[in-house]
């Protein structure tokens, strides 16, 4: 059974209603700080994954749309990335970057030594690595080809959407688990700071504004992202297959970033950062849902036991590097906490997976300015052009 546009938008709204029910109800998703995004979107592709098992049949979303949602949700970031806050990442932010490069390299080598150990293909530890987990579906299915091409192994693209499955689900799982451990460590208690306060503070933190929402400045709002996605496509066309070549979703953020900068340095108009958060929040909660009760839990039926053992050390190698060295080199603080939960999110998901961990949790314990300026860009764009250049060192060594 296939839906449309409409549907799949209809389907996903209820379903992300649902996840927020279910979130209110169940106080071991609250206890544990899961996304509402997730817990409605897996329990959904759970259910369609017994249906599919009893009777055969199989739903299909619209694709599109969850793209678009994306789009809008990395513009969003680049359209709240003002020069004079990223200044205030400063050293912190730097630090950050490295951790994460260090991250991926890590990622590989522990794939590509479990590949080993287990009898794979070197190879499949790197699809297992990185490319999925660090990259998601997009960079799985963009190296899937290349890596078929260069060392003859088969069901490449088939493995490294099951990989990136996976990966999206279990990095919207352990981010609240793993921040949950650290709040006990340090001690810090639930608190309605945020509840209290009249506007809120922080981009996708609802960020504060001394105007209203209205008709007028959505509309200037949606005119700006609109322009970001129009524009990171056509980059992303033109430039496909020479050495400037990124993911559409890195060309949507570079755009909203420099629409941002220029129009705060040329103009008088203020950029109405609680429309751009709405928009943007709302993009990134409707991703996540799509994504979540779009993916075919089937697919990971056909792993082998090999790839899913190097699938499970991946996800403890990112708790234990996320707890013992991220928290600690960050600042072993309730900031370095967010930072933790969405270093979960995008080490084994996606970047929206990571600010959903990231609000799950500040939304009951208190904001982090300093992780959601850190975490969105990094996540966004420093780790794509990071992976990427990894990945090749890695395919060349292996070759």
């Amino acid at each position: 059974m296939t839906f449309g546009i409409f549907e799949t938008l209809a389907f996903a709204c209820l379903v992300l209603l649902l996840g927020f029910f279910i979130v209110k109800k169940v106080s071991f998703f609250r206890n544990y700080n899961i996304p509402e995004p997730v817990v409605g979107g897996f329990f959904i592709a759970v259910v369609l994954y017994i249906l599919n098992y009893s009777t055969g049949l199989s739903l299909s979303f619209e694709g599109s749309l969850q793209s678009a949602m994306m789009l809008i949700f990395f513009a969003s970031i680049g359209l709240s990335a003002d020069f004079e806050k990223l200044k205030k990442g400063g050293k912190p932010l730097m630090i950050f970057v490295l951790l994460t490069g260090s991250f991926i390299m890590l990622q590989n080598i522990f794939g590509i030594s479990v590949a080993k150990l287990v009898g794979l293909n070197p190879s499949y530890g790197l699809i297992a690595g990185s490319i999925t987990l660090t990259g998601g579906h997009g960079t799985g299915a963009a190296w899937a080809e290349s890596l078929t091409e260069k060392f003859q192994i088969s069901g490449a693209m088939e493995l490294a959407m099951a990989c990136a499955t996976y990966g999206l689900v279990m990095g919207g799982i352990i981010g609240g688990p793993v921040a949950k451990v650290l709040l006990r460590k340090l001690n810090i208690q639930p608190t309605k700071q945020r509840e209290e306060q009249e506007q809120p503070i922080e981009m996708f933190e609802n960020p504060t504004s001394n105007r209203r929402i209205n008709v007028r400045n959505m509309i200037e709002t949606l005119t700006m992202l609109a322009i970001c996605l129009a524009g990171g496509q056509l980059l992303y066309e033109s430039l496909k297959g020479s050495w400037l070549e990124l993911p559409n979703f890195v060309w949507c953020l570079f755009i909203g970033v420099i629409i941002r900068n220029i129009i705060t340095r040329v103009s008088k108009y203020v950029v109405n950062d609680h429309a751009v958060d709405v928009l943007g929040n709302t993009g990134l909660y409707l991703f996540l849902t799509i994504a979540l009760m779009s993916l075919q839990l089937w697919q990971l039926e056909g792993l082998a036991s090999q790839v899913l053992i190097i699938l499970i050390l991946q996800t403890v190698l990112v708790v234990l590097f996320t707890m013992f060295v991220t928290f600690r080199v960050m600042g072993s603080n309730y900031d370095a906490i967010v930072l933790t939960a969405g270093h979960c999110g995008f080490g084994l998901g996606a970047t929206p997976t990571a600010v959903a961990n990231m609000q799950a949790i500040t939304d009951k314990f208190g904001p982090s300015h300093k992780a959601f300026l850190i975490v969105p860009m990094v996540g966004a764009f420093f780790v794509d052009i990071l992976n990427n250049v990894f990945i090749k060192l890695f395919v060349s060594y292996l070759a």
